[in-house]
């Protein structure tokens, strides 16, 4: 005992609030293995109480009662939590070790809670003894909680580590009462931290970040993630409370950041996962490569989103290159079947991270790289334009089985103005035998089908689907409901005929057939996209009052079912984000 009390009683005249955090870990530190198995026997169960509190009362420091009184309570807890971790080492109990471990721990932890307590309560600059506390109780509570699963058999929640951290849940999601039960021990220290009222040089306000992170941690275990989120706005009503973010160290912050980009992400708000995870990499330490892993790979599925951009191959380190190469690079040849290949063979790992489905959605950048590369070889460059067919031959040649994972580049020969009938039906061909052995396989698409693909690349230009009639008609003239249905857009296109090119009526409209030339049956939806778009005076008016929209379009366009071709856009960019 004489080696940790004369470590406190110094930590405690030089005021180094590290050194004081560290001395009450349950690891012993590297240079001293054996320091707490001398601690633990130095004593005995009848005079730990009498032997502290000897060593506490020295004279080399000078503490008031209440919190000497408190460090005794602490050191006593923590005596009794030792023993309990050196008899699970030594195997005198192996069924219940890691309950027993946690429920002795967790008596330290509300003793350290406690002496926060009152105007007499240990100083801010102590707060490190917080997190080692906090911190060892979230491991224990996993720990115990494996082994209540091992021992009922429930699958619930292992701590396994294969590079992704330790707060993502690799079993089902069962109960976890010990980590629930850590979870809201931890709050009580978030409240503790927040509400204190002390002057900001004394506060505890300084380990609101580290305690926050710690139960971002303990959430994302668990699967409650939307709890994460009454800490964002408790930390958000206190912010004129707060000193500045740049004041607090720099390793809370990165940590704090990258959570509130996850939990952005997860809620497919991609600029703002995009600003926090951002900032999160750049303040990240060059030697951190663990963590800088951890932040790419939420961070390359944002950009992924917001930019359209594939990361540079070069640029990613050895486990996430491992990650996304594959998928990144049939993003990028719109290799449909390599790209749904990828996202089978790396599903375990894209679901445990929780990117599976914001990975899944880039299946469209995938299709648009695909009609980019089709479009380049064959489409007119002096009219941009492409015929439905030949479209849909590239999404059914890029869609075919070519075995594991290989890339199908779009052959010339496909686009050929006067293909050869072996080459051009090889598709046709291999659909005919497999339906006649019964089979049906991910390729068997039809024009149809791929056209409706390509109006949802066109649909996603504009930010909204529908805009309000004021702005191609008087506000007067009729109401429109926020969410139109199909009926109704047949209105509006039939409406569309009395419509002149400012937008405005040109003659009275009248529901009643009359002699004008009915409408074709292709009448397109870029019709009503260009109809739409002319502005009105109150849409001019109203501009600097709304919010901005950043325009994420995938292709500009419209297709024309009469002549069976898709018209592409003649100003800007046609596949915008690919300098196309």
């Amino acid at each position: 005992m004489d080696t940790i009390f004369h470590i406190f009683h110094h930590a405690q005249y030089t005021r180094d609030g590290p050194v004081l955090g560290n001395l009450l870990s349950p690891i012993p530190p590297t240079g001293d293995p054996s320091l707490l198995q001398r601690f633990y026997k130095d004593s005995n169960v009848f005079d730990i109480q009498s032997d502290i509190t000897q060593y506490i009362k020295s004279p080399q420091t000078t503490l008031p009662k209440e919190q000497r009184n408190a460090w005794i309570d602490i050191y006593v807890a923590y005596w009794k939590a030792i023993g309990e971790i050196l008899r699970a080492e030594s195997g005198n109990h192996r069924n219940d070790w890691a309950i027993k471990v946690y429920e002795a721990w967790k008596e330290v932890m509300n003793l350290v809670i406690r002496g926060y307590g009152g105007s007499s309560g240990f100083q801010s600059w102590t707060l490190p003894v917080l997190y080692t506390a906090g911190k060892y109780l979230r491991v224990f509570a996993i720990k115990a909680d494996e082994e209540q699963a091992a021992k009922v058999g429930n699958g619930a929640v292992k701590m396994e580590n294969d590079g992704i951290g330790d707060d993502v849940t690799s079993g089902g999601f069962e109960k976890n009462e010990r980590l629930e039960d850590a979870a809201r021990v931890i709050n009580r220290v978030f409240t503790l931290c927040i509400s204190d009222r002390a002057p900001m040089e004394e506060s505890r306000k300084w380990g609101l970040y580290h305690t926050t992170n710690l139960l971002f941690k303990t959430y994302f275990k668990l699967n409650s993630i939307s709890l994460s989120k009454n800490c964002l706005r408790a930390i958000q009503a206190s912010a004129t409370d707060m000193p500045p973010m740049s004041h607090f160290p720099k390793a809370h912050i990165v940590t704090f950041k990258y959570y509130v980009g996850v939990i952005h992400f997860l809620d497919e708000e991609y600029h703002k996962a995009e600003e926090n995870l951002t900032a999160a990499y750049r303040m990240c330490h060059k030697d951190a490569q663990t963590n800088k892993d951890l932040i790419l790979t939420y961070l390359v599925p944002t950009n992924l989103h917001t930019t359209r951009h594939l990361p540079p191959m070069g640029f990613l380190t050895t486990p996430v290159y491992h990650l996304f190469s594959g998928l990144c690079a049939a993003v990028h040849h719109g290799a449909l079947s390599c790209f749904t290949h990828e996202l089978a063979l790396q599903e375990n790992k894209f679901v445990k991270r929780r990117i599976y489905l914001s990975l899944e959605r880039c299946r469209e950048l995938c299709l648009r790289n695909l009609l980019k590369n089709c479009w380049i070889l064959a489409g007119d460059k002096e009219k941009p334009r492409v015929k439905v067919k030949e479209w849909a031959a590239a999404v059914r040649w890029s869609s075919k089985e070519t075995g594991e994972g290989g890339y199908r580049y779009l052959p010339r020969r496909v686009f050929d103005q006067k293909p050869n009938r072996r080459d051009t039906t090889e598709f046709e061909e291999d659909v005919r035998k497999r339906k006649e052995a019964g089979e049906r396989f991910e390729s068997e698409m039809d024009d149809d089908e791929v056209e409706c693909l390509i109006s949802g690349l066109i649909y996603k230009v504009r930010p909204t689907p529908f805009p309000p009639f004021s702005r191609i008609a008087p506000l007067h003239a009729v109401f429109i409901p926020p969410n139109p249905s199909p009926s109704f857009l047949t209105f509006v296109l039939n409406i569309s005929r009395f419509l002149d090119a400012s937008g405005k009526f040109s003659r009275p409209y009248s529901p009643q057939p009359s002699s004008t030339k009915p409408l074709a049956p292709d009448f397109s939806f870029a019709i009503l996209t260009s109809i739409l778009s002319q502005p009105s005076k109150k849409k001019e008016q109203n501009a600097n009052t709304r919010p901005p929209f950043k325009k994420q379009g995938l292709l500009k366009g419209y297709i024309s079912r009469e002549h069976g071709i898709i018209v592409l856009n003649r100003k800007g960019e046609i596949f915008p984000g690919t300098g196309v």
